[in-house]
């Protein structure tokens, strides 16, 4: 294993050795290796790197180090910045998982469950990528997540840009036997005061986090923004139910036109997404 001191040199480890494997935590790379899925050639060990374990402000923007630990951003002071993020932090597992696991490692991993991937994706969150010969470039998450770009030989996340809202965020999510705190389903709401607006991502219903976007700009539409922003109980049950058939759509008919019903286990993960959205936007207004 290679353990450089700097991004820079991680890139260059990572030029010099294509077939190397980046590893931060760990956590999701080790368990790939351990059930025979991953046999790397080389590892570039992140762990060294202290430039991208903590965060920064950036022009109204946090500038979080992709080294920070889950355990690190469920502090208080962080959740103070992102509450979001921190509650998703303080969600991803056992203590031992926390300790270990990294934003920038939920992120490349990609994985449905991941649950910073939601917060981040309602967050309109952007990506600094360190490249060779001291290159950056900028990405959106969102497009990493959905596969429409991608990381480029020796490339590495370094930073993730998010936008401080100065406003009500929650995350919640619902686990089931799939695993120690692993997502069934997860929903991020974030109020965007300044835009009038309201953005929603669901997690680990689809391989990314998916943005029910006329659902937000129906509900956007509902609020008092320069009120109490409190909506009545119908209004929060029919966002749930909105944002859950964006993300779960009813089958198509069959070819003579018969009405298809979904199967009861994608029935009843349809449910659970509407009831988590709803409760997340009732306690984001109130």
């Amino acid at each position: 294993m290679t353990l450089p001191g700097s991004l820079d040199e991680a890139v260059a480890a990572l030029t010099a050795m294509p077939a190397a494997v980046p590893v931060a935590g760990g956590t999701d790379l080790m368990a790939a290796v351990n059930s025979g899925l991953l046999r790397p050639a080389a590892l570039v060990g992140l762990g060294r790197i202290s430039e991208i374990r903590g965060w920064q402000y950036q022009d109204g923007h946090a500038l979080l180090g992709a080294g920070l630990t889950h355990a690190r951003m469920g502090r208080p002071d962080f959740a103070a910045l992102i509450p979001a993020l921190a509650a998703a932090a303080r969600a991803a597992g056992p203590p031992q998982i926390r300790n270990a696991g990294t934003l920038g490692g939920n992120i490349a991993t990609a994985a449905p469950t991941g649950d910073a991937l939601p917060v981040l994706a309602a967050l309109e969150a952007t990506l600094i990528i360190a490249g060779p010969d001291g290159a950056r470039r900028e990405l959106p998450v969102s497009h990493l997540l959905a596969g429409m770009e991608m990381l480029r030989a020796g490339e590495l996340i370094g930073y993730v840009r998010v936008p401080l809202l100065h406003a009500p965020q929650v995350f919640l999510k619902a686990t089931g036997r799939t695993g120690p705190g692993r997502a069934t389903a997860s929903v991020a709401v974030v109020l965007d005061p300044a835009r009038r607006g309201v953005r929603c991502a669901v997690g680990a219903v689809a391989p990314m986090p998916l943005r029910p976007l006329e659902a937000e700009q129906w509900v956007a539409s509902l609020i008092d923004w320069d009120g109490e922003r409190a909506l009545v109980p119908e209004a929060l049950t029919a966002f749930g139910e909105y944002v859950a058939a964006a993300c779960i759509p009813d089958p198509a008919p069959a070819e003579d036109g018969t009405p298809q019903q979904l199967p009861p286990a994608v029935l009843h993960l349809r449910r659970t997404v509407a009831v988590l959205a709803r409760r997340a936007l009732g306690r984001a207004l109130s």
